[in-house]
């Protein structure tokens, strides 16, 4: 979900007070440590206690030099939040600067790195990925297996009908899961569709001070909605006539809509805390859940510093698959969140699914926009913008429409054309409501391009592209009665565009690892209809007291959960896959055109003939009945993985940080990064780099398609770069059986911009299958 601005703001300034307070007081911090060493040494003292506890002991015997210190010595000791010991080894507390120094001193010790916050980022996406029930992953012998996944969000109320359990079987005995109790949750709220719930809070509560029960639920209940939400799309039962005020009526159904869901609260008003997303993670594993889901995350860092990627490879190597949103920083490059390979990470674009308007200007001008506004038609409406709308001295803020900018004198009765950005969208309706306005257009700048949300207003309202939003400045600036009326027409099917990626997506290469390319693919993230607590109205405005089962919000929160359902799918068609050949059949098999047969668009550009690159799309838009038949993937081990992690030069504590103990890089020092069995190709150049420069990548593929089968290679070449691949052909004589092949790309030695890249693709083709790797060329 695209957040609004001022809460951000928010966030940051507690987290800069908390930062600063820390500096002088005590701190979260998530500690890990070298299993392989901490045990040993701190059983060696005390066999009687737990080896945290006599971590936390040790570093409590401060010095005491005066009657004053010891008074505040209880105060003083460290404050255990978790212990951690499946995804990885060690546990999160609350300490002072001279606790940090005695740490130092424990064999074992490698980081603490301080806890923060990090942000929370379907009626017809079923048919629109062309699942059918009955049919391909959606027949009764696939859905019948025992799939669970495992949401990390804002929690889910658990009495909406898309978690109803009717003719479900009982409850696996593999489950180890429980439904915790709290503010209105008890274990009763669960049954056989929803078997886990547990929230997670003592991180956050260390930032934000304990949780008002007048604003959020101390428990799984969800009071924000977006948990419901995401959880729903992954796995919500089918629900028939589900709509939002008649909009996008149809049946509703999560992608896999027989799994089980297991539900973890990490998430609460300002955000979600590093050490309660380990936490939940943590216990995610060791309940028996088979998929995670998490539509959150923050900026892109070093994976050995990276939590989530961190909690995470803990889980893939239990064989669990891991789906990532890449974040709503779009269209700046470099702004895709959750990088690291061994995560799945989910671009957003829209389906082929509108919900139309029609602005009619004074002068006979209409354009399209969106909205989700149930009402009749407004009049032509006297229309403001800026300047004509404002109380004095807030001509700059009434363009944005922030609360007390707007001058009821000038707004009552009239339209007000309204800046995207700095606020909400629903938000800025509310303040023209307020002040009287009976009407509001949403303008999008050149950067948003022709992004455009269909919102649940609680005034007749649209928003408009950037084309339209420049024309109608200027209309309004130069006629002197400008004038503007709204007209809703509903939802609309066909558009031959779709998909087309949405601006907000963010968007690589990735900052930390440009040797892989991210985000992996895109999944439908527009404008998604899916359910919703009836407590929490449609707009997330408090003055708004409309209630709903089902709403349409937008982000890649929402893609996220759609690969997490359809890869709970493919795992259930192929029990015996790894969490990495999963990804590989879901990359390999996505599609790059788009339904009228062209290169799947951009809709930041302006032009609609911009392509979408991988550095948006990944390798293209995900597919989910021909993932389940891929023909060939591309599997990665744990050891590949490490080996990858060594050619990173991370040193022995940074990559222990992620295996959880001591681990030795191979002395061979032949190893690169772009020799990660990774389903596409990113190849970083020097700008300066000669016509003699080149680069060998190795890959290895596994056939799972038919017992013999014969590949050709077909290479699109990216510009200034030629590719070689040996050997061109390759032959499989059974399932199961490993071929490799080395990929070459050489320069073509004309001076490039530091920074550019350029796109093309490799694909083995058989006379089945065809199994696609983007290459991303980039010169650094």
């Amino acid at each position: 979900m695209i957040f609004k601005t001022l809460t951000l703001l928010l966030v940051t300034m507690m987290m800069v007070t908390n930062t600063s307070r820390a500096v002088m007081e005590k701190q979260t911090y998530i500690i890990y440590m070298d299993k392989t060493k901490i045990k040993s040494s701190v059983h060696s003292q005390d066999i009687t206690k737990p080896w945290y506890e006599s971590i936390l002991d040790s570093i409590s015997q401060v010095e005491e030099e005066d009657e004053e210190e010891k008074e505040q010595t209880s105060s003083s000791n460290p404050d255990l939040l978790y212990v951690y010991e499946t995804t990885m080894f060690g546990f999160s507390a609350h300490l002072s600067p001279s606790h940090l120094e005695s740490l130092n001193q424990i064999d074992g010790f490698l980081t603490a790195i301080p806890d923060e916050l990090v942000h929370l980022h379907t009626t017809y996406t079923p048919h629109f990925l062309g699942l059918s029930k009955g049919r391909g992953l959606w027949s009764e012998s696939n859905l019948a297996s025992d799939v669970i996944i495992g949401v990390l969000d804002s929690g889910i109320w658990p009495e909406h009908v898309s978690f109803r359990d009717s003719g479900m079987s009982p409850v696996p005995s593999r489950w180890k899961g429980v439904c915790e109790n709290g503010t209105q949750f008890s274990s009763a709220n669960c049954n056989k569709k929803l078997i886990g719930a547990r929230a997670f809070f003592k991180g956050y509560e260390k930032f934000a001070g304990r949780i008002s029960e007048t604003v959020d639920y101390r428990s799984s209940r969800d009071s924000e909605g977006h948990g419901t939400h995401t959880a729903s799309t992954a796995a919500g039962g089918l629900v028939d006539n589900a709509s939002l005020f008649g909009f996008a009526k149809g049946t509703a159904a999560g992608m896999r809509y027989t799994s089980r869901i297991a539900a973890y609260k990490v998430c609460w008003p300002l955000g979600c805390t590093n050490s309660d997303i380990i936490a939940a993670t943590d216990k995610a594993i060791a309940d028996g859940v088979d998929v995670l889901s998490l539509s959150l995350g923050g900026a892109a860092r070093p994976y050995y510093s990276d939590s989530i990627a961190i909690a995470s490879f803990g889980a893939i190597q239990k064989g669990i698959f891991v789906s990532c949103s890449a974040g709503n920083s779009g269209p700046s490059k470099s702004s895709v969140g959750n990088v690291a390979p061994w995560l799945m990470t989910v671009a957003a674009s829209y389906t082929d699914r509108s919900f139309l308007t029609k602005v009619k200007l004074g002068n006979g001008q209409v354009f399209k926009g969106s909205s989700l506004y149930k009402g009749k038609p407004t009049k032509q409406l006297f229309l403001l913008y800026g300047k004509s709308a404002a109380n004095n001295g807030s001509e700059r803020l009434a363009q944005y429409c922030i609360r007390g900018s707007l001058d009821p004198k000038l707004v009552k009765g009239k339209m007000v054309a309204c800046e995207r950005g700095i606020t909400g969208r629903t938000l800025k309706g509310e303040v023209v409501k307020m002040a009287g306005g009976v009407g509001m257009i949403l303008l999008n700048s050149a950067s948003q391009g022709e992004e455009l949300f269909a919102d649940a207003h609680v005034i007749p309202a649209t928003s408009l592209g950037a084309s339209a939003s420049k024309t109608i400045r200027s209309y309004v600036l130069a006629d002197k009665s400008p004038t503007a009326s709204i007209s809703f027409i509903g939802t609309v099917y066909g558009d031959s565009n779709a998909p087309t990626m949405a601006a907000f997506s963010s968007r690589g290469p990735s900052l930390v690892g440009p040797d892989v390319i991210k985000p992996d693919l895109t999944a439908p993230g527009v404008n998604i209809l899916a359910a919703w607590p009836p407590k929490t109205s449609p707009s997330s405005l408090k003055s708004d007291k409309r209630s709903v089962l089902f709403n349409i919000v937008s982000g890649t929160s929402m893609s996220c959960p759609h690969v997490s359902g359809v890869a709970a799918l493919v795992k259930s068609a192929h029990k015996d896959w790894s969490p990495a050949a999963i990804k590989s059949a879901l990359m390999t098999t996505a599609y790059t055109l788009n339904h009228g047969g062209r290169p799947i668009g951009d809709i930041s550009s302006n032009r609609s003939s911009e392509m979408a690159n991988p550095f948006a799309l990944g390798s293209g838009h995900v597919d989910p009945e021909r993932a389940s038949n891929p023909g060939l993937v591309y599997d990665i081990t744990t050891q590949g993985y490490l080996s990858y992690l060594c050619s990173l030069n991370y040193t022995s504590s940074q990559i222990a940080i992620l295996l959880g103990g001591n681990s030795t890089c191979s002395i061979d020092g032949g190893l690169q990064p772009g020799d990660l069995n990774y389903p596409s190709f990113a190849v970083l150049f020097s700008s300066r780099s000669t016509k003699k420069a080149s680069v060998t990548y190795k890959r290895l593929v596994t056939n799972v398609g038919y017992h013999k089968s014969n590949y050709a290679v077909k290479v699109e070449k990216p510009m200034g770069v030629s590719v070689t691949v040996e050997p061109k052909n390759l032959s499989f004589g059974k399932v199961g059986e490993k071929l490799s092949y080395n990929v070459t790309f050489v320069v073509d030695g004309r001076a490039r911009a530091s920074g550019s890249s350029s796109f093309g693709s490799l694909v083995w083709i058989s006379a089945h299958y065809i199994v696609r790797s983007p290459i991303a060329v980039t010169w650094q």
